[in-house]
């Protein structure tokens, strides 16, 4: 499936349009390489690292989607990986707090 239909289906971008431009601006990878070109086929298993907002979100593609459906369809066809943990982009990370400041304590 081409990249640029991929997300519009998952509901990471409201059209193919901004999907393309995302893509074409190389704000996209896919398995850990920069993709330029929309028309860049998409697998199960592949994994894709989005931005979203002012952080990244990296996917696993677990199966393709047959429509553009509504979100909780969409979401049952690719999963989060590292949820727990937010990655931030340059610029937008977060403070550490005074616990993680202060290192191991020492008996």
């Amino acid at each position: 499936m081409r990249l640029d239909l991929l997300l519009v289906r998952l509901r990471f971008s409201k059209s193919r349009a901004v999907a393309q431009r995302w893509i074409a601006e190389g704000h996209i990878r896919c398995n850990g390489l920069r993709v330029t070109s929309a028309a860049h086929a998409v697998d199960s298993g592949d994994v894709l690292t989005l931005p979203i907002g002012k952080g990244v979100q990296v996917i696993a593609v677990d199966s393709l989607p047959e429509r553009r459906g509504p979100a909780a369809e969409a979401q049952s066809h690719y999963r989060v990986l590292d949820a727990s943990r937010t990655i931030a982009i340059a610029g937008a990370q977060s403070r550490p707090t005074a616990s993680e400041q202060e290192g191991p304590s020492l008996p």
